[in-house]
């Protein structure tokens, strides 16, 4: 028997029996498409953390002061400090002392309300530089940013966030039109456009952008402090350069003999996603583990239904010998029956699983990345579980001898 004709007999041997088939493939089929889905959950979650990390800036380097401790020796949290000053932002911005900075925008944040006419609407003030939009990547959707002179003069001029624009001014356009803040009337000359992402779970687009010198005027602060600083490294590949001319230049201006001393962090955006992936990825492993047992019960059930076939079938199997069949020919009659059964179970399970990367992120506003890797990993799998669980219900077929499988009832 040739290759050809055991296809087309264990074909018909499967078409045979549909239900029974399905039933079979079933396990290989969930399994399948649970490991495609699992793993495009895995690296949507990632690319999704990735895009929102890059919309912070591009090349950045955040540096947030350490966490302070009062009188009574409580400790406050990493960034309750305030050791971090526009002095020290301003010596980063030294490109003699950082070559390998582009640019600088050191924060300053607060909480508050702002009032137009009958609205209110409490969001965060961020009082910084003029670099921050470049820093930032951020663009402005209408209207300008403050200029150095606006800086430098603490000028009564605010930029707001898209969120903060619709919820003070309904939709109209704020651009020209004035409102209040701690009792000081600040003039609106722009909006951002839209970052789509989030920090620290605050909205990027929940902001009003001042002056830094107008922010410290609000609040009636005297101190420099900051919050943090941005800093954008002149490329990627200088991103590690730049890290470690700052940790140096912080270290001797704030005479920190080592790093267990540090009063204040560098994170970079690599660390951002690390950090923010590790538990996609934890729980994308613990999913494929469970689509993993899933494959492992079909590959037995394929096992189980191919010995069925075999104690139903050993009077065919006798004839076949007694008319001449090899116990090779027989073997692989069962072995393509059992294949057939694994490959179309992961073709099903495939379909299953890109029809689901489509359909399921607008159901469950999740993003599934499909993966080619993944897939053609998958069909692979099916395949070998179709053969490795095929291989003893033939080899039981082909040691059957002609006279006892002609003797059974």
């Amino acid at each position: 028997m040739n290759t050809a004709e055991t296809l087309r007999t264990a074909l018909e041997a499967v078409r045979s029996h549909r239900m029974r088939s399905i039933l079979t493939m079933l396990g290989i089929v969930i399994g399948i498409a649970s490991v495609i889905l699992t793993v495009g959950f895995g690296q949507g979650a990632r690319a999704q953390v990735q895009e929102q990390i890059s919309a912070l800036g591009s090349n950045l380097l955040i540096i947030s002061p350490g966490s302070s401790t009062d009188d009574s020796g409580s400790r406050g949290g990493f960034g309750s400090a305030t050791t971090l000053t526009l002095e020290d932002a301003d010596a980063i911005a030294d490109s003699d002392v950082v070559p390998d900075a582009d640019a600088v925008a050191p924060t300053t944040s607060t909480s508050t309300s702002l009032v137009a006419g009958e609205t209110n609407w409490t969001t965060s003030v961020v009082g910084t530089t003029t670099s921050w939009l470049d820093v930032r990547t951020r663009t402005l959707a209408s209207g300008r940013f403050f200029t150095q002179a606006e800086a430098d003069s603490g000028a009564d001029v605010v930029v707001l966030g898209p969120d903060t624009a619709s919820e003070l001014f309904s939709g109209t356009s704020p651009v020209g039109e004035e409102v209040t803040v701690g009792g000081r009337t600040l003039t609106v000359i722009g909006v951002l456009e839209s970052s789509g992402s989030s920090s620290s779970g605050t909205s990027e687009d929940d902001v009003a952008v001042v002056p830094v010198s107008t922010a410290l005027a609000l609040t009636g602060s005297t101190s420099t402090s900051v919050s943090t600083i941005y800093v954008e490294a002149a490329s990627a590949d200088l991103l590690s350069a730049a890290y470690q001319e700052i940790d140096a230049l912080l270290t001797t201006r704030h005479g920190i003999e080592s790093g267990d001393d540090a009063d204040y962090s560098i994170s970079t955006q690599d660390s951002l996603v690390e950090t923010a992936s590790s538990t996609n990825e934890t729980l994308s492993v613990l999913l494929t583990g469970v689509a993993a047992i899933s494959l492992l019960v079909g590959g037995i059930g394929v096992m189980n239904i191919m010995l069925v076939s075999v104690t139903e079938r050993i009077r065919e199997i006798g004839l076949r010998k007694a008319l001449g069949a090899t116990p090779s020919a027989i073997g692989k009659q069962f072995l393509a029956e059992a294949s057939i059964l694994g490959l179309a179970g992961g073709l099903l399970g495939i379909a299953i699983g890109v029809v689901g990367s489509w359909v399921l992120p607008a159901i469950i506003d999740q993003p599934v990345t499909l993966s080619l890797a993944a897939t053609a990993g998958a069909l692979g799998v099916s395949l070998a579980l179709g053969v490795g669980f095929g291989v003893y219900p033939a080899t039981r077929a082909a040691r059957l001898t002609p006279i006892d499988a002609l003797r059974s009832e």
